[in-house]
């Protein structure tokens, strides 16, 4: 038998920073960490395996980290786990005891009763080495290839494909790509994106069958459309792993790992980060479907600090997205309006567009436009939204920390900023301040 203070059940994004974490707070307990995988790959990079970076090998976590932090590697599967009597059983017959447990199992895509959808040619994104190397080396034999689902994922996908000289299409059920994230007008602008670098779209269309003898050779809308196809990518979505916590008794809610503001399960000793758990908005505190590596992590850093004392909250789920397709990026933190729109808040919106840079003649400057939503009764920050050159991505993670800080109009449009022309926009034009600014002059009437 196997004893650890700390077993964490699972090595990615919530397994590896709930362990750093642990050991951070409580330097001499032991903490061992159990993941099914020999090599865990990078979540968020998986896109870019078939374009930038071309090998698994490029996108693989470190295992220093664990060396590191004497954290304890095993790699097996967890089969069974007894809350009861503290132990867990693993897939090699290993019997593990533990003081707290942590639940970072992730989770799956998810794979659409669509008929042919098991012929060979058609994959999904895994977070599995093996299984990516065999859909490169499907990429490297085909030519047409059709993406199901034009979320971040699907587009990270195809734009990759494209690098890479493949004929691309995405097809989405939706009546726009990025739909579920975007507001319209940002997913407007990302479809004009994709018509640039060539990439073919078919929204609201919805894939009746997957075609083919021995192997995929077509996808068929219900519009009657035949898409030629060499390889299929599925990306609409993915589902929490739950089958070990449910077996082991714990609570589920609307499809996860019920947990407490603390990250704690329905057993007080067990914990849950990541995927598997489930979630509720920091704004609006209704469920939350948002699966990312960030939110992942922000729970782990929660759950591993309060193992043996209960010391961090977590709020719920903002919900900072950011992605860039083509030379677009583009960033949402918090609600949109759409999202605004749909829980029945009442909210006005400020605009800003300037260059990036100052003056615009600045080499790499690009144009940068912002939209923050404020509540109208309060003026307090709900979200925003950008989208331009790459200063997207950091500037998105600023507006992020504004919603949790609740700020309103009036503290935003006063803000002290540090500006470059070389890193910046003008501090006369700075897009936040000037959004803000807009938003008031509609509050104020």
């Amino acid at each position: 038998m196997r004893e650890t203070d700390v077993l964490i059940v699972g090595g990615s994004a919530a397994g590896l920073t709930a362990a750093i974490t642990a050991r951070r707070h409580y330097p001499y307990v032991s903490i061992t960490l159990v993941r099914r995988e020999s090599q865990a790959v990078v979540p968020c990079g998986i896109p870019y395996l078939f374009g930038t970076l071309g090998s698994c090998d490029k996108n693989l976590m470190s295992d220093e980290l664990l060396e590191r932090n004497r954290v304890d590697l095993l790699v097996d599967e967890v089969t069974a786990i007894n809350g009861t009597g503290k132990t867990a059983t693993t897939a090699d017959g290993e019997l593990i005891r533990w003081r707290k447990l942590v639940l970072a199992t992730g989770s799956r895509p998810i794979v659409p009763p669509i008929a042919g959808v098991d012929l060979p040619g058609v994959y999904t994104v895994q977070k599995d080495v093996g299984y990516l190397n065999r859909l490169l080396e499907a990429v490297a034999q085909a030519q047409d290839v059709v993406v199901i689902g034009g979320g971040l994922i699907g587009l990270e996908l195809a734009d990759e494909l494209r690098k890479r000289g493949r004929r691309v299409t995405v097809v989405e059920i939706l009546c726009r790509c990025l739909e579920l994230v975007y507001d319209d007008d940002l997913t407007e602008r990302a479809e004009q994106e994709l018509a640039r670098l060539g990439i073919n779209v078919r929204t609201g269309a919805r894939v009746t069958a997957i075609e083919g003898d021995g192997k995929v050779k077509a996808v068929r809308l219900d519009t009657g459309e035949q898409l030629r196809a060499d390889l299929v990518v599925l990306s609409v979505g993915a589902q929490p792993n739950v089958a070990l916590a449910e077996s082991a008794g714990l609570c589920l809610v609307d499809g996860g790992i019920w947990v407490d503001r603390y990250l704690r399960t329905s057993n007080p000793d067990v914990f849950a980060a990541g995927d598997c758990a489930a979630k509720t908005s920091y704004l609006t505190g209704m469920p939350a479907a948002t699966r990312l590596a960030s939110t992942a992590t922000a729970e782990a850093r929660v759950a591993g600090a309060n193992l043996f004392q209960l010391r961090r909250e977590f709020p719920g789920v903002v919900g900072v997205y950011s992605t860039k397709i083509g030379d677009l990026a583009m960033g949402l933190a918090g609600l949109g309006e759409r999202a605004a729109s749909a829980v029945g808040l009442s909210y006005v919106v400020g605009t800003a567009e300037a260059p990036d840079r100052h003056p615009a003649s600045m080499p790499g400057a690009k144009l940068l436009k912002v939209k923050l939503v404020f509540t109208r009764h309060s003026g307090q920050l709900i979200g925003g939204q950008a989208y331009g050159g790459d200063s997207v991505g950091e500037l998105i993670n600023l507006i992020a920390v504004m919603v949790q800080r609740r700020m309103t109009a009036e503290d935003i449009a006063t803000f002290q900023m540090g500006t470059h022309p070389a890193l910046t926009a003008s501090p006369v034009t700075y897009q936040l301040s000037n959004a803000a600014e807009m938003a008031l002059v509609v509050l104020q009437g």
